[in-house]
């Protein structure tokens, strides 16, 4: 029996959005405010998820059961695959001693805290973005910072305030590949678009992360390489977006932008140099910080030895990420199983969606293909570089698999809920009370992008699931298509930083276990604030500047 999908069951739009609003809003209270560990509330969260698609929405309890499993297995794989991973290689690189040289080695580029957060959190996280996406930039950049004695909650935080402004690119462009594929965009213009909007934001962040972690001050005494920083990421970003396409818009940036502050590290260093590795004011964490270590140098063959890992993972995260790999590494193995029950049982319907629309729900085992699967191949690869034996490999591997154990437990608990907001519509009730705002749409149908990544964790998950509804909503107000539909992925970016399974990789790759609710109290505002900015300025090019609509061809 197909079961239509029901946005309003209590023909009152005020408390069918409050009604919706409850499983988010349960997890994030026990997460932020009562401080309970994070696998539970993310398992309370999906309690009430469950009740409220049942006995509120009508949903059928088995297929209820259903999609929470299809969620969780989507969080084993592919982001708990990712998660597991990158720390078994950075379990491996710690052990042998290479680590710490590589921190040396970043050490002597800069002893500078702040210098040192723009070259890893923005620029090298950015590469890692546009190559993998899922997790992998705020895994690899926390496990870094941590080690170069950053407190946790700064490695964390800041970690999850960089990664924003590239996510839009992420995964070699699959968020807006996406976009245009499922809801009828054209991929170019609709490209074009976020690269006129995020060229900003890439500019804006550097700035922003500075002052999050040191102050004004201290953001202004360093404000030549900020702005070196920014724009060469921000100007390859335009460029790329709006005349080649959105596959290599990060991966161009993030090199231009890491290679010319390097360069400019060269010929010029602040007159005061900032060594505090805690967040200014309130860190909870300031204790567990280390001090600053003098710097070591060490030789040529040393430092090789301690990069060569972390090269070895970025050849293998970037050749698995290629469209054409994929598809091979697809073709010898990757079984489809549809989720009996679930699959094409549910119909999506307008206004949501212009005519009415079944949902799918197949579960694609593509553990060949799989970004974790890339990086489990580079941990093994570098660890036989390190000359480790075969059964110190194997030991080394499960012992981080207890590491994470919970971190992935609550991963799968997260997945769970978000995709069965998804498939019994209450996320697309919180939306279309965005979509209500008539001449403010610009504004809180950027908002709309935000909460789909907060929600489902992914700016791709939410171009899906808000996509189509930001093109209707967008054509019946006379507003561009294309503006919103990439408004839709922009400020979605800003979403990012606050979304549950972010937070845990970040705590996780930082082994700051269940402080994960102070990681979220930390980052909420940023991410408030950064997206309420994007959806000013679209709001701005919707009625104030159309001039930055106008897509170059």
């Amino acid at each position: 029996m197909i079961w239509q999908q029901i946005y309003d069951p209590f023909g009152n739009m005020f408390i069918s959005t409050l009604l919706a609003a409850i499983p988010v809003v349960v997890m994030l209270v026990c997460l932020g405010f009562l401080h309970i560990k994070a696998h539970i509330a993310a398992g309370l969260g999906l309690v009430a998820a469950i009740a409220v698609a049942v006995f509120a929405y009508g949903m059928p309890a088995d297929m209820a059961g259903r999609a929470a499993v299809y969620g969780g297995f989507t969080g084993l794989l592919p982001i708990g695959w990712i998660v597991l991973n990158i720390i078994f290689l950075q379990q491996l690189a710690e052990q042998n001693g290479s680590f710490k040289i590589l921190q040396d080695s970043l050490s002597n580029i800069t002893p500078d805290r702040r210098l040192q957060l723009l070259l890893i959190a923005f620029c090298f996280g950015a590469f890692f973005e546009g190559a993998a996406g899922f997790g992998t930039p705020v895994a690899v950049t926390a496990g870094i910072l941590i080690g170069l004695g950053f407190s946790p909650l700064a490695a964390s935080g800041l970690s999850l305030i960089a990664n924003t402004a590239p996510v839009a690119f992420g995964a070699l462009g699959t968020p807006v590949i996406t976009l245009a594929k499922v809801h009828g965009y054209d991929l170019m213009e609709v490209t074009a678009m976020i690269g006129r909007q995020l060229p900003f934001f890439s500019l804006l962040v550097p700035f922003w992360l500075i002052w999050a972690f040191a102050g004004r001050k201290a953001m202004m005494e360093i404000w030549p390489a900020i702005l070196v920083t920014g724009l060469s990421f921000a100007i390859p970003q335009y460029l790329v977006s709006n005349f080649i396409g959105p596959e290599l818009v990060d991966i161009i940036a993030a090199i231009v932008s890491m290679v010319s502050l390097v360069l400019f590290l060269r010929v010029w260093q602040p007159k005061k140099i900032w060594t505090s590795p805690s967040l200014k004011g309130h860190d909870v964490s300031a204790h567990e910080a280390k001090p600053p270590q003098p710097v070591v140098q060490h030789d040529r063959a040393a430092l090789v030895r301690a990069w060569t890992p972390w090269v070895i993972l970025s050849v293998f995260v970037f050749v698995w990420g290629l469209p054409s790999v994929k598809a091979w590494l697809n073709g010898i193995y990757a079984p489809s199983f549809p989720m009996a029950g679930l699959h094409n049982m549910i119909e999506k319907v307008p206004p949501v969606v212009p005519t009415p629309h079944k949902e799918t729900a197949v579960y694609v085992l593509n553990i060949l293909s799989a970004t974790g699967t890339g990086i489990l191949l580079s941990a093994i690869v570098s660890a036989l570089v390190m000359k480790y034996n075969p059964v110190e490999i194997v030991k080394t591997f499960f012992r981080t698999l207890w590491l994470v154990r919970y971190s992935l437990l609550t991963i799968v608990l997260m997945l769970a809920l978000g995709t069965l907001t998804r498939y019994s519509g209450t996320d697309t009730t919180l939306g279309l009370a965005f979509a209500n705002s008539g001449v403010f749409y610009p504004f809180f149908g950027t908002l709309m992008g935000w909460i789909g990544v907060a929600m489902t964790g992914s700016d791709t998950a939410s171009n899906v699931l808000f996509g189509g509804m930001q093109k209707v909503a967008a054509e019946q107000l006379g507003l561009s298509p294309n503006l919103m539909g990439a408004a839709n992925s922009s400020g979605g970016v800003m979403g990012k930083m606050i979304d549950a399974q972010s937070i845990v990789v970040a705590s996780t790759a930082t082994k700051w276990f269940n402080h994960e609710g102070d990681i979220l109290r930390y980052v909420f505002f940023h991410s408030v604030a950064l997206a309420c900015l994007v959806g000013l300025f679209v709001t701005l090019q919707a009625y104030v500047f159309p001039f930055t609509r106008m897509v170059v061809h």
